[in-house]
């Protein structure tokens, strides 16, 4: 028996029942009560090599998060250091700012806390050419790809941005649509966001579907407010666009509030789709379409790679993890 099959024998999350099995105080009486039932109906046994792990350890692992509204990061945050408890690691979480950079912000960790790790979520390929090489604890970058940086200290695990971004003009050109617009992101070449619009373009050029960036491209933050003003932007400059890609669910969900306050219907009037799979995408009024980031799996992976850097050094990894384009309620086709 596992951690994950007591979660869900007592109806709670990994991330609580770690907590329960730490005697954590943040946990109601109650769900203390469900956790501990299983563990003794069952008879489930921590890890004591975890617990011995943790007693060894001297610092955290720093887990540094760039951008506070992405709900993405969320999710992948809560499953890192569900991990990193059940294989008795400490984690300190530290979020910044979108447009911060997370190296020289590392470096000053590594001053003032000297963990053990760090584990980056998002970044900026720049900061790191410039900055990265003065650390030298083991890390990984998540979400991006170091691939090219030729750190031997940083692994990366990522998804293919532009094949995903490739698979959503193809889906929207089979349903007819040629004017689509793109929404989101920082276009500088060492972002995630320019990857994904790199795939649009190509996919456009490929399927002869015309696109100008300039006019069919309208930047903005990974946050709702952001993409609500970025959409009214979008549209009223092209207002023959019958689909929009955002570059995230989150500008996706702020995009469709701002489509339907312009008296547009998603997606009889427009089409939209998303990009990360986050719940509450699926939990929206249409049901998102999206592109579905594995979390669970880019947790797993960057984690792993991490503890073996901690045990055995050597060369980084750099991993793709597999996406999936989720069908929704928010395209349709052109008739």
């Amino acid at each position: 028996m596992t951690i994950k099959d007591v979660a869900k024998l007592s109806g709670c999350s990994v991330t609580t029942v770690s907590r329960v099995l730490n005697d954590r105080p943040d946990v109601s009486e109650e769900t203390r009560r469900k956790v501990m039932t299983v563990v003794e109906q069952y008879g489930f046994m921590p890890n004591d090599n975890a617990k011995h792990l943790k007693k060894q350890s001297v610092s955290s692992i720093a887990i540094i998060v760039k951008g506070t509204k992405n709900l993405l990061f969320a999710d992948l945050v809560e499953e890192i250091q569900t991990l990193l408890l059940d294989a008795g690691q400490d984690a300190a979480v530290y979020y910044l700012d979108e447009d911060a950079n997370e190296v020289v912000y590392a470096l000053k960790l590594c001053r003032e806390r000297k963990p053990r790790g760090f584990l980056f979520l998002g970044g900026d390929l720049e900061q790191f050419r410039e900055n990265f090489s003065s650390i030298t604890v083991p890390c990984v970058l998540l979400t991006n790809s170091a691939i090219e940086l030729g750190f031997d200290n940083l692994s990366s695990v990522t998804t293919d941005d532009e094949q995903a971004a490739e698979q959503v003009v193809e889906l929207l050109t089979r349903l007819g649509h040629r004017n689509i617009g793109v929404l989101g992101g920082n276009l500088s070449c060492s972002q995630i966001s320019y990857r994904r619009l790199m795939g649009c373009m190509k996919a456009c050029e490929r399927l002869n579907i015309p696109f100008d960036s300039e006019q069919q491209c309208e930047l903005c933050r990974y946050s709702m407010p952001d993409a609500y003003e970025a959409a009214k932007r979008l549209l009223l400059r092209r207002p023959d666009l019958t689909a929009v890609f955002a570059l995230s669910d989150v500008m996706a969900l702020g995009a469709i509030r701002a489509f339907y306050d312009m008296g547009k219907r998603v997606p009889e009037d427009i089409s939209v789709v998303g990009y990360d799979g986050v719940v509450s995408g699926q939990y929206s009024l249409p049901r998102l379409t999206t592109i579905r980031q594995d979390t669970e799996q880019l947790a797993e992976q960057g984690v792993d790679s991490l503890l073996r850097a901690f045990i055995r050094g050597g060369h980084p990894v750099h991993k793709v993890i597999p996406f999936q384009l989720v069908p929704g309620e928010s395209v349709a086709e052109i008739h």
